[in-house]
């Protein structure tokens, strides 16, 4: 739903800004119209151009003008108007004052579809790689997720619509404007949305302290989905019934926690490096299972929930931060010939 300056998808970035105890700024009207969405910051708006999203006009601050020039030649050449703004305004306007003083206005995202995911994977004769989000509240988390997606290769990021972090001008920011390459789907039923992946072919893993095998043992090879869970709470019950394997991130220290998009991350690029180990056989795909709702697989006796608890330290827009439960041991060596292939548990 959008108010009278045109923002969509939860409170605007002001009203956020306000609540958290910010100094209130009036916010700007008829910036952004309908179907409309802004891109702040630098780097998201060069991605934004590359990926060749329709673009209406371009924000400026006078006073960084000179050091956004290309920027400005770029829309100037593709006839985009330049528009000046006060930096105190863009920083109402986005939410969040890291815009480095430039924003693109551009038309209103358009979400791809499970068909888009598979159908990219095909293309790039890979099998397909996704990157599931159970409920993130961090935009930080998200946008950092976006890019570690990006930079791992997978196929498509997939997200509820309801009680997630929305993709603000904040998170695309974080991502480093990954978020314009990578095909995002956005699921109302997301436990249903993976039931369908694993029609197609798909493992599920998921992360849990006490796994039996080490995310380094477990295969990650072959059609894949990783699932990340939220903050505090990790993976919820629907979205744990459909996870094939569990694994851990063994840890050292003292502080048994990872940052959920730290630990994200850790999980994609360890399925990276095993898909592109040349001496590893492909994992054998999931088996297509026409009656998926059912039951899920057996945790451990005393598991904790899959996914992601207690807090991080860093800045976050939303207040907060992910982690991921792990125990204190060191990381065993990396022996292909020891890591298992769990085939996803019969559903009834």
């Amino acid at each position: 739903m959008r108010d009278r300056t045109g923002w969509r998808g939860g409170p605007p970035p002001w009203e956020a800004e306000r609540r958290a105890g910010h100094p209130p700024v009036a916010p700007p009207r008829g910036v952004i119209g309908e179907d409309e969405e802004l891109v702040a910051g630098r780097r998201p708006v060069e991605e934004a151009f590359a990926a060749g999203r329709p673009a209406h006009r371009l924000l400026v601050v006078p006073q960084r003008r000179a050091a956004l020039d290309s920027l400005v030649l770029h829309a100037t050449r593709l006839r985009i108007p330049v528009v000046e703004m006060e930096g105190g305004t863009l920083t109402a306007l986005a939410g969040f004052d890291g815009h480095q003083g430039v924003a693109l206005v551009v038309a209103a995202r358009r979400y791809a579809a499970l068909e888009d995911v598979i159908a990219r994977a095909l293309a790039r004769g890979e099998p397909p790689f996704v990157l599931v989000l159970d409920s993130l509240e961090d935009p930080q988390n998200l946008g950092t997720l976006l890019r570690s997606a990006d930079a791992a290769g997978v196929h498509g990021v997939l997200f509820p619509t309801r009680r997630a972090a929305p993709l603000t001008p904040a998170a695309v920011k974080a991502s480093a404007g990954a978020s314009e390459h990578l095909l995002l789907v956005a699921a109302d039923d997301l436990a249903g949305a993976l039931a369908e992946l694993h029609r197609r072919g798909l493992r599920v893993v998921g992360a849990e302290a006490g796994a039996p095998l080490t995310h380094r043992d477990a295969d990650l090879r072959g059609a894949l989905a990783v699932v990340v869970g939220s903050e505090g709470r990790g993976l919820s019950a629907p979205v744990r019934h459909r996870v094939d394997l569990f694994v851990r991130i063994p840890m050292r220290g003292r502080v048994a926690s990872l940052n959920a998009a730290v630990a994200g991350s850790i999980l994609l690029f360890e399925a990276v490096a095993q898909r592109a180990d040349p001496r590893a056989q492909a994992a054998p795909p999931a088996t297509p299972d026409p009656a998926a709702e059912g039951r899920g697989p057996v945790s451990p006796a005393g598991s904790e929930p899959a996914g992601t608890g207690g807090k991080s330290h860093g800045p976050s827009p939303a207040g907060g931060s992910s982690v991921l439960p792990g125990e204190a041991m060191a990381l065993p060596a990396r022996r292909s010939a020891r890591r298992r292939t769990v085939p996803p548990t019969p559903r009834a």
